[in-house]
Parts: structure tokens; C-alpha cells; sequence
């Protein structure tokens, strides 16, 4: 997965920031609690029709999600709900940024397809993150596919930045739902050996 290729090249600087961050002495849940105030922020601006300073709003609130786990190791704080309570409000900011890009559509008439495309982007997103959840619940490491969260962001504020949201939803519209595929496909053949 590209995310685990993202990850790697900046784990080392987060954990550095983490490390200042950390005195400020919020908690990590505080930090996510943040980081769904700026996607709301991200949201509100992209409503209002200014793409371009809400793809560069959406970066960085993409960055700031990923703070929390940073604080959290750096601080030696992480729990269980803290990773629950991150990744719960991780698909809320989602929803939020895709509500506020509703909103910029509807207003210019941008018409059925792109509502449509937008719909198929919820879905696709939320099944992403859902089947991994499953599959970890049924103790298969899901963590495979094309796009994760951090390449949605990514490619969706670059797009942003270049007026293109249209075309945005058309290739998330496609990825989510093929990530959500790979990773059916990966855990039914990681399993169905074992259930034969």
C-alpha cells in the first residue's frame, strides 16, 4: 500500500515534532479533537467555494491527524481508545470535508454524475476503513490495498488546489471501492484455508 511508503518517510519527523508537541501537555485525544475542528475548518471553506485554500487547509489537517499517534508514542500514552477514539473521529473529518464539498457542488449546479461520484466516494471511503476493522476483528492484518486515508487526502487537495473536484470524485469513486475489493479478496485468501 502506498500508505505504508508515505508512512515511512515521515514516521521519523513526526515523532520529532511529537516530541514538542508533547510539551504543550494536551493529551493525544486532544490533539485528534483538533484535528476534526480543522477538517470542519477544511469543510466550511471548500463550502464556500475557495478550493484552493481548502486544499491547502485539507493538507494540512491530513497532517495534523496524524499527530495524535505521534504525541501518543513520543509521551508513552497510547491506549486502546485513544486509537479507537482516533480512528472513529478520523472517518468523521472524512464525511465532514465530503459534506462540505456537497455543499460547493450543489451551489454550482455541478449536476447529477458529480452527487453520484460523491455518494460512491463516501461509500468506497467508509468501506475501506471497514473492512480492515473486520478484518482485524477476525485477526487478519488487512492493511493492503492502493488508497488508504492519507492518499485520499492527498489526492484529493491536490485536485482541489487545481480546480479539478469533479474530477476527483471520479478517481476516488473508483479507488475506494477497489481498495475495498482488495481487501475482501486478501482476506478471503487468508482465511479460506483455514475453513475448509
Amino acid at each position: 500500500m502506498l500508505s505504508a511508503l508515505v508512512g515511512n518517510l515521515v514516521r521519523s519527523q513526526l515523532q520529532r515534532l511529537g516530541f514538542y508537541l508533547a510539551r504543550t501537555r494536551l493529551s493525544p485525544n486532544a490533539f485528534t479533537v483538533i484535528g476534526l475542528l480543522l477538517n470542519i475548518v477544511v469543510a466550511v471553506i471548500i463550502a464556500g467555494g475557495n478550493l484552493v485554500v481548502g486544499g491547502i487547509m485539507a493538507l494540512v489537517a491530513g497532517g495534523f491527524d496524524m499527530l495524535d499517534g505521534a504525541v501518543a508514542r513520543v509521551t508513552g500514552r497510547i491506549t486502546r481508545f485513544g486509537g479507537f477514539f482516533d480512528s472513529t473521529l478520523d472517518r468523521y473529518s472524512e464525511a465532514i470535508v465530503y459534506f462540505g464539498l456537497l455543499i460547493y457542488l450543489l451551489d454550482i449546479e455541478a449536476g447529477t454524475t458529480a452527487i453520484a461520484l460523491l455518494f460512491a466516494t463516501i461509500v468506497g471511503s467508509l468501506m475501506v476503513s471497514y473492512t480492515r476493522a473486520r478484518a482485524e476483528a477476525a485477526n487478519v492484518d488487512a492493511e493492503v490495498g492502493l488508497f488508504a486515508r492519507p492518499e485520499r487526502i492527498i489526492l484529493l487537495a491536490i485536485l482541489l488546489i487545481f480546480d479539478q473536484p469533479v474530477l476527483a470524485l471520479w478517481i476516488l469513486a473508483i479507488v475506494t471501492n477497489l481498495t475495498t475489493m482488495q481487501r475482501i479478496f486478501h482476506v478471503w485468501r487468508q482465511t479460506r484455508y483455514g475453513e475448509e
